[in-house]
């Protein structure tokens, strides 16, 4: 018997995705901390963060739901770029990836709440931008497509004349690797 599909994450983006491959389903957001402990590597906190959103949404959930739930993090380096809270920090994320090479980290959990079964597993994708001119930087920012975006851009949309080359899965960067996730679903057999 097909399960109730519920996609924990208030982001518009993963919806699509799902919606894409063909998977009907419902959103609920979670609203949890996003903070975590500094010590942790990218991958680990990526997994750490999905599964808090997906068990805070099992909770609410009923029996018979697959709760999907994912979280997406940008990596210069060593330094975690989150989501930009002004124009400013837009601008200041996007001058640090100018020429640069960076990863996208996407941390997944899925939950079936019948029986509790819970699977976690990650994407990484490295990103190269072009170099940027400082005029292209500030007239990206004033789109507002940077709000709420891990590393202060979207990838599928005005961002992507910025990216000279990726390696990995593109729809990791949108924010929910598809193939990964497929790979995951196949052992839940109520979703196919």
């Amino acid at each position: 018997m097909k399960q109730k599909i519920i996609l924990a994450s208030a982001s518009p983006r993963r919806s699509e995705l799902l919606a894409q491959i063909g998977l009907e389903h419902i959103v609920v957001t979670s609203n949890v901390s996003e903070d975590f402990d500094g010590e942790m590597l990218p991958q680990e906190v990526v997994i750490v963060l999905a599964v808090r959103k997906a068990q805070a949404v099992s909770k609410k959930a009923a029996r018979n739901s697959i709760i999907i739930a994912a979280d997406t993090m940008v990596v210069l380096g060593t330094e975690v770029l989150g989501k930009p809270n002004s124009v400013k920090e837009a601008m200041e994320m996007l001058q640090k990836l100018s020429g640069q090479q960076h990863e996208v980290f996407t941390g997944i959990a899925v939950i079936r709440t019948s029986d509790g079964k819970v699977v976690v597993d990650y994407g990484k994708t490295t990103v190269r931008f072009r170099k940027l001119t400082d005029a292209e930087i500030a007239q990206y920012s004033e789109t507002a497509e940077w709000r709420d975006k891990a590393g202060g851009y979207a990838i599928q949309g005005i961002a992507a004349k910025f990216v000279e080359s990726i390696e990995g899965e593109y729809s990791n960067v949108v924010g929910l690797p598809l193939c990964k996730l497929s790979e995951i679903l196949s052992g839940f057999s109520e979703v196919w």
